[in-house]
């Protein structure tokens, strides 16, 4: 995040993170730190609206639970849902105070194929660009 707020790369991967269940308080599902939290929130020196799109399998409860209030952060994860870990991401969950309608959750059932996942993803993301604009994804 460091290195796209210098403008050093377009581009940063980070392959061993996405230790997205991680809460302020709490670890939770093999998480400890949530670097993903750590790095949006140094994107936010820089950017106004930062854009986090979570397509793991499982929600990315910790992520959404740190920018739950907030309108400068849109979280959006697909996930499994139901009797899964960690069972957060309804689809009514969007946000609170500032940030509701900035949560926006695809819960899934077992089965989807890549074309169902192609048919949620692409108008989801298409509208979510369209109004939010963000500065950084």
């Amino acid at each position: 995040a460091v290195k796209l707020n210098r403008g050093d790369c377009d581009i940063a991967v980070n392959w061993s993170g996405g230790l997205h269940h991680a809460k302020k308080s709490e670890a939770s599902g093999f998480c400890y730190v949530n670097d993903i939290v750590l790095s949006i929130l140094e994107l936010l020196k820089v950017h106004a609206r930062v854009l986090y799109i979570d397509i793991d399998v499982h929600h990315g409860d910790g992520v959404e639970e740190a920018f739950y209030c907030t309108d400068r952060v849109m979280t959006f994860s697909l996930h499994k849902y139901g009797d899964f870990f960690p069972g957060t991401g309804h689809i009514k969950d969007t946000g609170a105070r500032e940030g509701t309608g900035y949560s926006v959750n695809a819960p899934l059932t077992s089965g989807m194929t890549d074309g169902a996942y192609e048919r949620i993803f692409k108008p989801v993301m298409d509208k979510i660009m369209e109004i939010f604009r963000p500065g950084a994804i």
